[in-house]
């Protein structure tokens, strides 16, 4: 009937202008909707603790996030910043100088692989460290001017960041009510329905379990042998560990490695097979270790979509995508996975033939 058409159309049109004016807190409402699902276990056994007082324990659950996830972050932000243009200014005086380090570890090379190197171009390190530096002076600079945008803007980011306390402590008091609201409004079958609320809660939960914790895990690993060996700015380096260890295809050992190597070609030989055995038997077992146990055998995907979503993620939503881009390749084998299972089951035959 044209009627249902109109209905239909000012249904969706509602819907994107209502997701327009919601864009430009896109930020505030993804991390308050992920703390929501990650902490409803924990203000699910505070309420029942609480005799249901479903207030207080939002509260007490909103102020544990702030405590152990909230605040560290801000004072780890603090360190990085300081130590990051610490090493930038290192670098650019010439007291850090990759060249002149992978030209020391060159030199005691068998000659077949200098010989390698020189024919794939990688042998000049002055050329290297060159491009390299003018890459780094390019992402300080961009870091330099959001950091003054942020500056000029800290009436928005304030606004930004008690958003999403506020949209957190609701959802996480009122989001039982407000799913059984979306679910009796979206036109699904109840099973269907439980089936995709169940595989989103789950990818969620393993997504930023699994990727994020894992990563502040080997990163924070990684930062503390550093410091143990006496190796300047051990937060920036375990932040860039963390970071690469979102890249299944990159890791943490192209930050270990390098530096275990050169330790060993320039005669540190106790500091060189201490990182060796603390990289391979601590930092790189984290992920086979606590992996399983954060994320499950089921929501694991293959380390080739992690990295492409990953990638992808950040190229589009900026930081946030270390967390949307697996989540949403998450999802989408996930929704995919039940399409494939409901076609099955309904070409499945009712009976054996006799």
């Amino acid at each position: 009937m044209l009627q249902d058409k109109v209905f239909v159309l000012l249904v969706v049109a509602a819907t994107l202008a209502f997701a327009w004016i919601l864009q430009p807190f896109f930020a505030a409402i993804f991390w308050a909707t992920a703390l929501a699902i990650l902490f409803t276990p924990l203000y699910r056994r505070m309420s029942k603790s609480m005799g249901q007082k479903r207030t207080v324990a939002a509260l007490a659950t909103l102020t544990i996030i702030l405590v152990i996830v909230i605040l560290p972050s801000a004072a780890v932000t603090g360190l990085l910043v300081q130590e990051g243009f610490g090493v930038y200014e290192r670098v650019k005086s010439g007291e850090l100088n990759f060249g002149r380090y992978m030209q020391q570890v060159l030199a005691v090379m068998p000659a077949w692989i200098t010989g390698l190197l020189e024919r794939v171009g990688l042998a000049d390190f002055a050329s290297i460290q060159e491009r390299l530096f003018a890459g780094l002076m390019k992402s300080i600079q961009a870091i330099g001017a959001r950091a003054v945008d942020v500056g000029q803007n800290t009436f928005d980011f304030v606004v930004d960041f008690f958003i999403m306390l506020y949209l957190l402590f609701f959802m996480l008091r009122d989001g039982g009510e407000l799913s059984r609201s979306m679910r009796d409004a979206v036109p699904l079958d109840r099973d269907l329905q439980r089936n995709l609320a169940g595989k989103f809660t789950t990818v969620v939960r393993a997504t930023i379990k699994g990727n994020i914790v894992i990563a502040i895990v080997q990163g924070a690993l990684g930062g503390l042998i550093f410091w143990i060996l006496d190796i300047r700015a051990p937060v920036f380096w375990a932040v860039v560990m963390a970071f690469l260890s979102l890249l299944p295809a990159v890791g943490t050992a192209i930050v270990w490695v390098p530096v275990a190597i050169y330790f060993l070609v320039t005669g540190a030989l106790w500091p060189g097979v201490i990182l060796i055995a603390y990289g391979v038997l601590v930092i790189g077992l984290v992920d086979n270790i606590a992996r399983p146990i954060l994320v499950g055998k089921d929501t694991k995907m293959p380390d080739y979509v992690v990295l492409i979503s990953t990638l992808g993620g950040m190229a589009i939503f900026g930081l946030n995508g270390f967390v949307i881009g697996p989540l949403i390749a998450a999802m989408f084998i996930a929704v995919w996975d039940i399409v494939s299972n409901s076609r099955a089951s309904n070409h499945a035959p009712d009976s054996k033939p006799g």
